[in-house]
């Protein structure tokens, strides 16, 4: 689900993503922010704990850490909206590429 920002309907790249994973895209409604909700926390929570946390030297050294802090938050941060579990726990389908 993305918004509807020119930058998704007009890639090439996002378009081809979407069919390699074999995912359509979904469209928020105009005007309502709250269907954004968890993607803003998200977004705000990234460039609280990553993002500002230190200045990065170079691209690559900050992509590394985007892994390590993906990975951190995906599969050990206990969120308290999943009862103390981690995102990972609510995928019920991973293709078989992330476990």
């Amino acid at each position: 689900m993305t918004d509807n920002a020119r930058a998704y309907p007009n890639s090439r790249v996002f378009r081809q993503a979407l069919t390699e994973l074999d995912c359509r895209q979904l469209l928020t409604p105009f005007y309502h922010p709250q269907v954004n909700g968890k993607v803003e926390r998200f977004n705000r929570t990234l460039l609280e704990e990553w993002a500002y946390v230190r200045p990065y030297t170079n691209n690559p050294s900050r992509l590394r850490f985007l892994s390590a802090w993906l990975h951190r938050h995906n599969y050990h941060r206990a969120l308290t909206a999943l009862g103390g579990l981690p995102p990972v726990t609510r995928v019920s389908n991973l293709r078989g590429k992330y476990i």
